[in-house]
């Protein structure tokens, strides 16, 4: 028996650990289905179930898609991390494969900013860069909104770390065959790199998707609106939250990303443990 299988015993308990924390992690999302289908007077019952008694789904989502706006919201949060996600693999691509196949002066103190880069919360850039976008003019605009994510310090470096594990003789092959640096990154390194390319998108998204943060600072217009910033408009400080529809409008902005990581998680654990293995 080979001595890397676990004994009986151990796999029992790591299988329970396993499923104890994706328990834990699936929880309140099956809590925020099931308060999306309640009516009001059982969200705050003293009793625990997760089937209410009285199905009120219909009139909590026809709440969530009419009293506030919210195919506009999520569509705009579509545009926007579309817009995101292209910008980003355009400019780290590049930058991850000089890091990772090119030889200059400072490369490996470039790669040790992109490092610091990885620990800096974006939330400490943000007085800098809503002084930056009021000095721009871009304040309230779609453009407010994509700017500062342009450049991925995570991209960069998971893009590098795939881009290493490529050998050598495919880049001096690729030069040979006449291609530019720039070709050889959209040609060969990329192409290559797909799962890498997956994996960070999926980060991506799903980072912008449910930023909260920066959109409200940036942006009034509800016409702008991403998701996570749209559906507070189902917050009423005087007649009180809606807490059915809240829930409803979460679960809908929430489906996307569940069904986007269901369909792609192959490429999303190839993508993440790729760039590890030499």
């Amino acid at each position: 028996m080979s001595s890397s299988r676990l004994s009986p015993p151990a796999a029992i308990i790591r299988h329970a650990v396993l499923l104890t924390t994706a328990a834990l992690m699936l929880i309140p999302f099956i809590w925020m289905i099931s308060l999306s289908i309640k009516p009001p007077g059982e969200i705050f019952r003293a009793s625990f179930s997760f089937w209410p008694s009285q199905f009120y789904g219909v009139e909590n989502y026809t709440k969530a898609l009419t009293e506030a706006p919210l195919p506009r919201y999520m569509g705009n949060g579509f545009l926007i991390c579309a817009v995101i996600l292209a910008l980003q693999i355009l400019i780290c691509a590049p930058f991850a494969y000089a890091l990772a196949k090119l030889r200059f002066p400072g490369r490996d103190l470039i790669f040790g900013m992109v490092l610091v880069g990885l620990l800096l919360p974006h939330q400490v850039l943000s007085l800098p860069l809503f002084i930056l976008g009021y000095q721009l003019g871009i304040l309230n605009t779609y453009a407010a909104l994509v700017f500062p994510y342009i450049v991925s310090p995570f991209g960069i470096f998971l893009f590098r770390q795939f881009f290493k594990s490529i050998p050598d003789d495919v880049v001096h092959a690729a030069r040979l065959d006449g291609l530019s640096e720039l070709a050889i990154v959209w040609r060969v390194m990329v192409p290559m790199a797909l799962p890498a390319v997956i994996a960070f998108s999926i980060f991506s998204v799903v980072s912008h998707w449910n930023d909260l943060f920066w959109p409200l600072i940036a942006v009034r217009d509800q016409n702008l609106m991403p998701p996570p910033l749209g559906i507070m408009a189902f917050k009423n400080e005087e007649a009180g939250n809606e807490y059915g529809p809240l829930m409803a409008a979460a679960t809908l902005v929430v489906a996307p990303l569940i069904i986007a990581f269901l369909a792609t998680q192959r490429w999303f654990v190839e993508g993440m443990t790729g760039g590890a293995v030499k």
